[in-house]
């Protein structure tokens, strides 16, 4: 009998478990083959940029870890303006699902800068899309990723952000929506800043951001608390011609301008023109003594009445109703004495001097926006003298800066620059003085803080010389006697003088400390105190009791009575 043998069913099942396992590792082995492609890829590629990414020739995916737009740097490296990649929040109406009428209520809610009628009147718009917010924080892009709404689309784009807000906002201007420059610095550095040749390279701005947070702290105090309309404020190196610190008040901030007033983008220190009142004196008394008008600071003029020629009378608004000096002249801040030496000097050699030191055309600076000068279209008898003490021609802040600069730094007029300049591209600039008359004229400005109207700008140690200025604001057939433009033309330290100060206020109220007077001897003078004590240290100018310019030899020429009484009534 045959018996029949048949294979178990647990060998079939084992000779099949073992192809399995071949299969599987098998697919594990291509499946780590594969991740050690990838990453070995990856690797490659990450050394190539650690190793390529810093060279001149780098490509585009190199480039592309860079910013489009290079940052801006005060005069230390100190960042004002830089590109980041920020969150914007925007919204497809065209693809919306949930109600258009609670989205926008709940949109309201997180972004209170629109209404809910706004909103609204965005998502039915039937648009493809529309920015809600740009340069949104994250925690915004969470609450409003919350609500739920598909058709709502967040994005990574390139903002420029300026880190210190409103500060020097007038000097750097802004960048709009859309990526273009709107003004300020921004537009005009706008190719360098864009240079693919120069990506990741700042541009260096001549401004020191501790001296501009210094003005702009003091001059807004002071705009404050005498409810002026404005304030101009500058720092200019006297023998480089660099802006260490413009201000202009009311400032705007360059990150949200959407409601921004037109009036307050307007630079004041470069754009809007003022009649400047004694500040310009300095500039006759340098005037006169180059051209050998007062040979003699010893020599007097007939102040014991009002000057009539014609139909006009010049006044003195602290008369001393006597004859006076140069020096005199200043201290009191004289207008007779002024327009009698401005009638000697003439038309001609007037005219020529405010040519000189630029008061016929706008100011030098890279700005785009600048103002032109009024300059007066004849020159009568009358304009002579009265441009001789301010009035009848109206600059910029920044004409009066550089002018002061030329009349202390040896006579040499240069233009202002917002770029850092080293030595070698200090520009030769123009003579129009004599170094004897600029020194002569240091003497003058330090009397004048030490004995005269500017007593209140003197800051302890810091030898400041200068000239206040108050002019009545012009309007239709004559003056606004209670409209003043209040100034302070300074320059420190006068024994070697580095760097003019201007501060100006538009229109200042008196105080009750100032006994009602809003003249810049008492609302100015203590801004030009105040911000020269601070900046001083930072500018390495260290305040010094021995040391000063030598006036002695001016000291005797000023007479004063024997009984001389405390007066309120400071000369402007």
């Amino acid at each position: 009998m045959t018996a029949i043998v048949a294979r178990p069913d647990r060998l079939r099942v084992s000779g099949q478990r073992q192809q399995l396992v071949a299969t599987t590792h098998f697919r594990l082995m291509v499946v780590m083959l594969l991740f050690v492609l990838v990453t070995g890829v990856v690797a490659s590629k990450l050394a190539y940029l650690a190793i390529f990414a810093d060279r001149p020739d780098r490509g585009a995916a190199a480039t592309g870890l860079l910013p489009d737009r290079g940052d801006i740097v005060d005069r230390n490296g100190v960042t004002l303006a830089r590109t980041i990649d920020a969150w914007s929040v925007g919204v497809h109406p065209n693809k919306l699902i949930g109600d258009p009428a609670l989205l926008a209520y709940r949109l309201a809610e997180l972004m209170p800068e629109k209404t809910e009628a706004q909103y609204l009147a965005i998502l039915k718009s039937g648009k493809k899309f529309a920015y809600l917010r740009r340069r949104a924080v994250p925690d915004l892009v969470r609450r409003v990723n919350a609500l739920g709404e598909p058709a709502i689309a967040f994005t990574r784009e390139p903002e420029r952000l300026y880190p210190n807000a409103n500060l020097a906002s007038h000097v750097l201007g802004w960048i709009d929506q859309n990526g273009n420059p709107a003004s300020g610095m921004e537009k005009v550095m706008d190719a360098a800043l864009t240079d693919p040749a120069k990506r990741g390279r700042p541009v260096m701005l001549s401004i020191d951001s501790r001296v501009q947070a210094a003005m702009e702290t003091e001059l807004n105090a002071a705009m404050v608390k005498h409810s002026a309309i404005g304030a101009s404020g500058l720092v200019l190196d006297v023998d480089t011609g660099e802006i260490v610190a413009m201000a202009s008040l009311p400032s705007f901030n360059p990150n949200a301008t959407g409601r921004t007033p037109f009036e307050t983008f307007l630079n004041k220190s470069t754009t809007n023109v003022y009649e400047l009142g004694s500040t310009f004196k300095m500039l006759t008394a340098a005037n006169a003594l180059e051209h050998g008008v007062v040979t003699d600071m010893a020599r007097r003029y007939d102040a014991t009445h009002p000057l009539q020629v014609g139909r006009y009378k010049i006044t003195d608004f602290h008369a001393q109703n006597r004859f006076m000096n140069l020096p005199e002249m200043l201290v009191h801040s004289s207008n007779i004495v002024t327009a009698r030496i401005a009638d000697e000097l003439g038309e001609t050699r007037m005219r020529r001097f405010f040519q000189q030191v630029g008061f016929d055309k706008p100011a030098d600076i890279e700005l785009g926006a600048r103002g032109m000068p009024l300059w007066p279209k004849f020159w009568a008898r009358t304009t002579t003298m009265t441009t001789g003490y301010g009035h009848g021609i109206a600059v910029t802040p920044l004409h009066l800066a550089s002018a002061y600069a030329a009349l202390v730094n040896g006579g040499v007029w240069r233009p202002a620059t917002l770029i850092k300049r080293d030595g070698a591209h200090v520009p030769a600039g123009r003579r129009v003085i004599s170094p004897e008359t600029s020194y002569k004229m240091r003497q003058l400005m330090r009397l004048v803080v030490l004995d005269g109207s500017g007593r209140k700008a003197d800051a302890p140690g810091m030898r400041v010389g200068g000239k206040t200025g108050t002019a009545e604001k012009p309007s239709a057939g004559g003056y606004k006697r209670n409209s003043l433009v209040s100034t302070f033309a300074g320059v420190f330290p006068m024994d070697k003088p580095r760097y003019v100060i201007i501060a100006m206020l538009d229109e200042p109220k008196g105080t009750a400390d100032t006994y009602g007077y809003a003249t810049a001897a008492w609302t100015v003078g203590p801004v030009i105190n105040r911000v020269v004590s601070r900046i001083g240290p930072m500018l390495d100018i260290i305040p010094e009791e021995e040391r000063d310019i030598d006036t002695s030899q001016l000291m005797p020429l000023l007479w004063k009575p024997k009984a001389a009484g405390e007066s309120h009534r400071v000369a402007d």
